[in-house]
């Protein structure tokens, strides 16, 4: 989303030396992998769910599985690879 986390993006993008890309509003399209990523969280956890109530250690455990899932997007590879 465009929200406020991003104002300093030029700073954070030449530091770095990242793209830095807004989708539209309303144009989920093109936000592919985060659309994905949201769907796989979906999965474990019902849209509405209220994630202070679930602990840290899930929320790991979740991290993990999804870091740890081979991604198209990455020919295949696991985001932690590619990091």
């Amino acid at each position: 989303d465009n929200g406020s986390e991003f104002a300093q993006h030029k700073q954070i993008a030449q530091v770095t030396e990242a793209k830095v890309f807004f989708a539209r509003p309303y144009h989920s399209w093109e936000l592919g992998v985060n659309e994905h990523t949201n769907g796989l969280i979906r999965r474990f956890y019902p849209k509405g769910t209220d994630f202070n109530q679930v602990s840290h250690r899930k929320m790991t455990e979740l991290e993990h599985i999804l870091n740890t899932r081979g991604r198209k997007s990455l020919g295949y590879r696991f985001p932690n690879e590619v990091f």
